[in-house]
């Protein structure tokens, strides 16, 4: 097997960041901080989320930088103070060896800039933050990229079922794929893995998409044309996170849009990456809105690419020709 000490490595650094994004949703979040729109909780969280997948990685594999969403500059300043002590606190719950300094540290191992030569890692410690503050969905999203290329993802996704056909049941799921050995889905347990498969759907008529909560993310009116083009029938399933990239993966969905709302907005390589290696693994295909591989060799950014198209692969070329449709349009 490819990577085994990597997959381990990252499966249980992603586990162990889940744990504190819960830990922090029930200490943290109430109806007061709702009431208020405080952010502040999903802030500790992704901090904490990013030190903890930080260390762990960078005690397996000292030499791979890493390209995270934080850096710890404004924790460190005298004004956030509670913040950091917030911080601290949630990480030793589930890490009580790492000091302040380590944490603060780790976080800013996040720094790296990335690009196609060498191998780095990328991750979003929350993505979907307003789905965590809502405790609906979202994910803890990590991968590995070598020599500009995606070769191992795992998203960890606390409060997807494990089974969509009983949404009120088990809830808690990680996805791990490695680059020409499948995806699989493992319970946050730690339980048995389950090769995932996207569905079989070559009908548009057939089929069902996800898109994001947010029409800030993704236009929601360019999506209702696209699915009227195609002649789907299904409401669109809408959730926040790349748990949408899972979704699709394990054959809950067959399309996923994410389309541009502004010109010039760059998608960032920690919100596709361990989604993209997901679903190719499963037997889909993902690319940008033009039918374009995304290029994670560019840096932070898939500057070259303008939103994203994830399908079953039987249903891609047709989506992707609506899509240029009703966009030129």
């Amino acid at each position: 097997m490819a990577y085994e000490t990597e997959r381990q490595v990252a499966i249980e650094a992603v586990m162990l960041a889940s744990r504190l994004c819960r830990g922090v949703r029930e200490t943290l979040v109430s109806d007061e901080t709702l009431a208020k729109k405080d952010k502040s909780p999903v802030t500790v969280a992704d901090y904490g989320a990013q030190a903890l997948v930080s260390a762990a990685l960078s005690e397996a594999f000292p030499h791979d930088p890493l390209v995270g969403e934080e850096d710890a500059a404004d924790l460190r300043s005298a004004e956030n103070a509670e913040l950091r002590e917030k911080v601290v606190a949630a990480v030793a719950q589930v890490s009580p060896d790492l000091s302040e300094a380590q944490i603060l540290a780790a976080i800013d191992r996040g720094n790296y800039a990335g690009g196609g030569s060498g191998r780095h890692w990328t991750l979003d410690p929350i993505d979907g933050t307003k789905g965590f503050l809502r405790n609906e969905q979202y994910a803890v999203a990590l991968a590995l990229i070598e020599e500009g290329e995606v070769v191992l993802g795992v998203l960890g996704c606390p409060n997807l079922p494990t089974d969509v056909r009983v949404p009120e049941g088990e809830t808690g799921c990680l996805f791990v794929a490695v680059k020409g050995e499948g995806a699989f889905q493992l319970t946050s347990a730690a339980g048995a893995a389950r090769q995932i498969q996207v569905t079989q759907v070559a009908d548009p008529a057939q089929a069902s998409f996800c898109e994001s909560v947010e029409s800030g993310h993704s236009s929601h009116g360019h999506a209702a044309e696209i699915a009227a083009l195609l002649g789907v029938v299904a409401a669109p399933i809408r959730m926040d996170s790349q748990a949408k990239y899972a979704s699709v993966a394990r054959g809950d969905a067959s399309i996923y849009l994410r389309l541009p709302t502004r010109a010039g907005y760059e998608e960032k390589i920690w919100d596709h990456a361990a989604g993209l290696i997901v679903i190719e693994e499963a037997g889909g295909r993902v690319t940008d809105t033009a039918g374009k591989p995304l290029d994670f060799s560019l840096g932070r950014t898939l500057r070259e690419n303008v939103g994203v198209v994830a399908t079953n692969g039987k249903l891609h070329d047709q989506v992707v020709a609506a899509v240029r449709q009703v966009l030129a349009s």
